[in-house]
């Protein structure tokens, strides 16, 4: 997550130094994305032949999988998006920096001036190949994701962007039998407590890998909880929110009236 931010922030700092207007003191991302001067060229083009993602292949699997049945359009489309994703990361060993590629997409595309900018059907396609174009260098994305990229934009399919990603994070996880665990806690946990928590998974799933992705949540007062397996089916909840919960079920106070 923290190279994914870092990533969104080198990406800001691209879009404001593109335009003389938005120079000088921090501009929210809106701001720099409506700065953006129309050109017809693009930066993607400049991409190795050998690592480029065929247009035509992404359109047949997509094809290929709407013919499978069993799942929503958006659902369809994404999985085979991201199914010919993982196909290209396998085929030159770069299935570890795609994933991370994705992470990064994920949240660029996240913030809403982003998201709404690609949806923008006034803006041309060639303007929007320039952002993939700058997005790609100051990420430092993989050629053949920058070139995925530019592909949904072609196909003007950025809007599942966030889902491919999510979809190539299960394709991932299963070729390379990688267990996600999801720790919530009140404050950041330290780097040697959450290698204790992946250790734990990994014992009791034993997965060959396991991801620990983090969330904070207040409400927990203290603790953690990490939840893990298919879907998030499995849960443990190691918080005091929890122990006050039980501590309050125990002492039942129904039956008292409190002296006026």
């Amino acid at each position: 997550m923290a190279a994914a931010a870092a990533a969104l922030q080198q990406s800001t700092a691209a879009l404001k130094g593109r335009n003389p207007a938005v120079r000088g003191a921090a501009a929210p991302i809106s701001t720099a994305v409506r700065s953006l001067p129309l050109r017809s060229s693009s930066s993607i083009a400049a991409i190795p032949g050998a690592l480029r993602l065929s247009r035509t292949a992404v359109v047949d699997a997509v094809r290929r999988r709407r013919r499978s049945g069993g799942a929503t359009m958006m659902d369809t489309a994404a999985g085979s998006y991201a199914a010919a994703l993982t196909d290209v990361a396998k085929a030159n060993g770069t299935l570890e920096a795609t994933s991370a590629d994705m992470d990064k997409l994920s949240t660029i595309f996240s913030d809403e001036s982003v998201y709404k900018y690609f949806a923008n059907p006034t803006v041309s396609v060639e303007s929007k190949l320039e952002l993939v174009g700058d997005i790609a260098k100051t990420s430092s994305l993989q050629p053949h994701t920058a070139n995925f990229l530019s592909i949904l934009v072609e196909m003007k399919r950025t809007e599942l962007v966030k889902e491919i990603a999510k979809e190539f994070e299960k394709c991932y996880n299963q070729l390379t039998g990688t267990e996600v665990a999801v720790v919530t806690s009140v404050v950041p946990l330290e780097s040697q407590h959450l290698a204790q928590i992946a250790k734990s998974i990994q014992r009791l799933t034993k997965a060959k890998n396991v991801r620990v992705k983090t969330t904070l949540d207040p409400s927990l007062v203290a603790g953690f909880t990490i939840r893990y397996g298919s879907s998030g089916s499995k849960f443990i909840d190691m918080s005091v929110k929890k122990q006050l919960a039980e501590i309050a079920k125990q002492l039942d106070f129904s039956d008292i009236t409190l002296a006026s």
